[in-house]
């Protein structure tokens, strides 16, 4: 039998997906009628270690086939044993409702990372504004628990929309946190509101005269935002004419589409476009990639894991290190100019124009 003496002074390895350990489902529990919270622990009492606000990119069987998707940690390092991924179930979504059906207690999946660099803890700030719209409060609530736990006294306002009361998360939790933390602000805002509801909210949508009623000072706080796209598109827009410094602004993508479909070869000669060599510095693998296919592409076809999401260059998820060679990248967003100074590429949207190294 374990008891808390095996644990005095021992500390666990950290869980890797570069070993292909899977994670297995040890609770779930129903947060709303399409809402569950899947809690995972890694095998052999590993413990998981990354920024509040990373995600894991999941890989399942699903009709035969692997599919990828990533998902926001919505629990915190603060409390490593265990790992937790908050998924809302969407009408027609592949993932989510595979998930809702078919995970149980006990099941193993394979998962990698953590990735990511949407988390409060890589760029601190003094006075922060949280706005999240639905499932997107994950990594938010992920911040939030970790600067909770670690007796944080920042400011923070903490501004999250749902549709309706019955579609609020985390909302005793939020509240039993803010007892805790003198200097983080909750408001809530519904668009609307069942009759003889107890809800005591802000009804309506989040517009640029609300948002200055709740957070009077926001162009002066660092703002986190994450979101279904019209949403954050509608957040940009009033951050926009407030006069906001955008530079100061960071949000959390999850559109998420099908992996990418490898392009026919073209005809531009007989012997078909030029080839390059891909090598993988840490894993030490290597595989061919054409001139006329993403780096993505042909690392899926050679039948390595790469984590990916949108396929197109928005969400960043597949970002990687350039150590050498040339690659023509044409992506839509996912990537700051600085990163590619450093030398940070987009495999989904990078096609090779000589021999490439890449950190992974």
């Amino acid at each position: 039998m374990t008891t808390s003496r095996d644990f005095i002074g021992v500390v666990p390895p950290a869980w890797s997906a570069d070993d292909d350990a899977p994670l297995r489902c040890v609770q779930i529990r129903d947060e709303t009628h399409d809402v569950k919270t899947f809690v995972f622990a890694a095998e052999g009492g590993r413990s998981f270690r990354y920024l509040p606000g990373q995600f894991v990119t999941l890989e399942l069987q699903i009709d035969g086939q692997t599919v990828n998707r990533c998902y926001t940690l919505s629990s915190s390092p603060t409390r490593p044993d265990l790992a937790a991924i908050t998924v809302k179930r969407v009408p027609g979504g592949q993932v989510s409702n595979w998930l809702h059906a078919n995970l149980h207690v006990g099941d193993t999946l394979a998962a990698m990372g953590p990735a990511g660099t949407f988390s409060c803890f890589a760029q601190p700030a003094e006075r922060y504004l949280f706005l999240s719209g639905g499932s997107g409060v994950t990594p938010l609530m992920s911040m939030t628990r970790a600067l909770h736990d670690l007796a944080s006294d920042v400011d923070v306002v903490f501004v999250h929309c749902a549709r309706s009361p019955a579609d609020v998360l985390f909302a005793d939790e939020l509240a039993a946190m803010a007892r805790q933390m003198p200097r983080l602000r909750l408001a809530l805002v519904c668009e609307q509101q069942p009759p003889h509801s107890p809800y005591a909210g802000h009804l309506g949508r989040l517009d640029a005269a609300l948002l200055a009623r709740i957070a009077p000072d926001f162009t002066a706080r660092d703002v986190y935002t994450c979101g279904p796209a019209p949403f954050m598109t509608a957040v940009r827009g009033l951050l926009g004419t407030a006069g906001y410094d955008m530079a100061r602004y960071r949000e959390e993508s999850f559109a998420f589409d099908a992996a990418p479909t490898d392009p026919a070869p073209t005809n531009e000669a007989a012997a078909g476009p030029e080839s390059f060599r891909i090598k993988l510095q840490k894993l030490g693998d290597e595989f061919a990639c054409r001139a006329d296919q993403s780096i993505l592409q042909a690392a899926l076809a050679a039948g390595l894991r790469f984590p990916f999401s949108c396929s197109s260059g928005v969400c960043g998820t597949c970002k990687t290190k350039k150590v050498s060679g040339t690659v023509d990248m044409k992506h839509a967003g996912g990537i700051r100019q600085r990163e590619v100074d450093q030398g940070w590429i987009l495999p989904c949207c990078s096609r090779p124009g000589s021999d490439i190294v890449l950190e992974r």
